[in-house]
């Protein structure tokens, strides 16, 4: 898959370094994925929440951190649209991030 918004993990990193791991891991099973569908998701990450709007949302770090990705599984491209604490996650409206 094609990931837009690498920088958002690397800031996202910066200032919370315990994600680093995660992120990366999450980074590089995305990179290698060939996805056609939402069932891809659950195959590589167990349980992935959709939100509609082709949003998903990851738990990262055994959920401390959430990472909401627009996927288009037909250009085989995930956007990045947000990353966040938990805290920060419940704050938002993530039909429309």
């Amino acid at each position: 898959m094609v990931i837009i918004a690498w920088n958002r993990i690397s800031a996202f990193c910066k200032q919370h370094p315990k994600a680093s791991e995660p992120l990366l891991r999450w980074y590089m099973i995305v990179l290698k994925a060939d996805w056609s569908s939402a069932h891809g998701l659950v195959s590589d990450f167990g349980f992935v929440d959709s939100l509609g709007n082709d949003r998903f949302v990851f738990n990262i770090k055994g959920n401390d951190y959430r990472l909401i990705a627009m996927i288009h599984f037909n250009r085989r491209t995930v956007y990045i649209r947000f990353i966040g604490t938990h805290r920060e996650y419940d704050q938002i409206d993530c039909s429309t991030i």
